[in-house]
């Protein structure tokens, strides 16, 4: 029997160069992606939304979004996705699929979307330029607080924006899911648009 080796790759393995990119001499975005992610959707079985409010705030501490935001724990960030549903994304730690599954066994249905989505983090001072002409969402710093959330498209792919915490700097820091099967296109739509600011390209461990 053939013996086969299950590498997990980013879908982005071929299309990510890092280094600078675009304009000469500037670099108004910033754009990062973040690997070796876990990603867990929770999802309210039928009448088990107030079940599963209380599951998660005596798993987590805080509240689970009941409306678009995301939540930053110590070891997590809950991201709303729907109503009564939200994201788990997390590194390692204590709230794994299995840990999970046993805490909501009586009021949700969980699903491992972890290779089933890229993330991208976007900052720099052109980062809200760029963002404003791949999507509809108003980013303005008065109407997208840190925290915010949206379910909503960029150049006809859905994706999960919110915005993270700020960078020591100042600047804002947002973050994107996509699905796998769109990253490499949205990621040439990203580099286009970003192209005239100056981009730099990178990877890194830590979520915001």
């Amino acid at each position: 029997m053939a013996d086969f080796s299950w590498d997990v790759r980013s879908p982005l393995e071929r299309a990510l160069v890092v280094g600078p990119y675009g304009a000469n001499g500037n670099v108004g975005v910033l754009l990062t992606e973040i690997p070796n992610f876990d990603l867990i959707q929770v999802m309210a079985r039928r009448g088990k939304a107030g079940d599963l409010a209380n599951a998660a705030k005596a798993s987590f501490g805080v509240a689970a979004p009941e409306t678009p935001k995301a939540v930053q724990t110590s070891d997590a960030t809950l991201i709303w996705s729907g109503p009564d549903q939200f994201f788990v994304l997390l590194k390692g730690g204590k709230h794994g699929t299995e840990a999970l599954a046993q805490t909501f066994a009586s009021s949700a249905s969980l699903s491992d979307q972890s290779h089933a989505r890229v993330l991208i983090s976007i900052s720099g001072t052109k980062a809200r330029a760029m963002l404003g002409k791949l999507s509809s969402i108003d980013l303005h710093p008065d109407a997208f607080l840190v925290g915010a959330a949206a379910a909503t498209s960029m150049d006809h792919t859905s994706v999960t924006l919110w915005r993270g915490n700020d960078r020591p700097d100042g600047q804002a820091v947002f973050n994107v899911l996509m699905f796998a099967t769109f990253a490499e296109s949205l990621w040439h739509t990203m580099l286009d648009s970003a192209a005239e600011y100056g981009v730099e390209i990178g990877h890194s461990e830590d979520l915001a």
